[in-house]
């Protein structure tokens, strides 16, 4: 029986993912989490086989946390269910430990065959992401601006870009105001703008915010 911790801070996901994957008489929803914090401590607190997690949830950074997971329990094997575009952060969650990559635009069919997959050991991405690490190892990707920020750089510019005021982002993500004054600095330096408006404007020309 594959164990199965279901991370979503939407509670009509969770109890979606939940029927789908309770529909396989080898699959077993387990646990749920709603937060970050709660994910850390049920990942010590019980063995599962397979995490699934979406990036963004309260308490915390899930590209964070992915970093946290592959130091304190390497062999946890995660796979990420997100709203997020593949091209934003499927690349980047992967380098940052997790084992597979899933848009929540993903048929049932390929949630259950991608626990299967990885419970077993293995990775599980999209045809369209396999060819973008492709062209990663092969150094064929040219790069956006947004590709020079940092995992926490990028979290809080889709946030910012996305309407949220600095003291909003900083309630989400566990962070001061001050911290995320200062990250909001070196974005708009290293994409080279000078206002919030600038970052939404380039979001949603890059597909990264509707």
């Amino acid at each position: 029986m594959i164990k199965v911790l279901v991370a979503d801070d939407h509670a009509v996901v969770r109890r979606g993912l939940r029927q789908i994957l309770s529909e396989t008489a080898d699959i077993l929803v387990a646990g749920e989490a709603s937060t970050i914090p709660e994910v850390r401590r049920l990942v010590h607190e019980q063995r599962w086989d397979v995490v699934v997690l979406d990036l963004n949830m309260p308490g915390g950074g899930g590209l964070a946390l992915l970093a946290e997971l592959r130091r304190e329990l390497p062999g946890m094997r995660v796979l990420i269910l997100t709203v997020s575009q593949e091209s934003q952060y499927a690349v980047r969650a992967i380098r940052a430990g997790a084992a597979g990559f899933l848009t929540k635009e993903s048929v049932p069919e390929r949630l259950i065959e991608a626990v299967r997959k990885i419970s077993a050991g293995g990775r599980y991405v999209s045809a369209e992401l396999a060819e973008t690490l492709a062209s990663l190892v092969a150094g064929e990707s040219g790069g956006a601006p947004h590709e020079r920020l940092s995992d926490r750089e990028l979290e809080i510019f889709n946030m910012l870009a996305a309407g949220q005021t600095v003291s909003q982002v900083a309630q989400e993500l566990g962070l001061s105001v001050k911290t995320v004054s200062t990250h909001r600095t070196r974005i708009l330096k290293k994409l080279n703008m000078r206002t919030n408006a600038e970052m939404t404007h380039y979001a949603i020309r890059s597909g990264l915010v509707e």
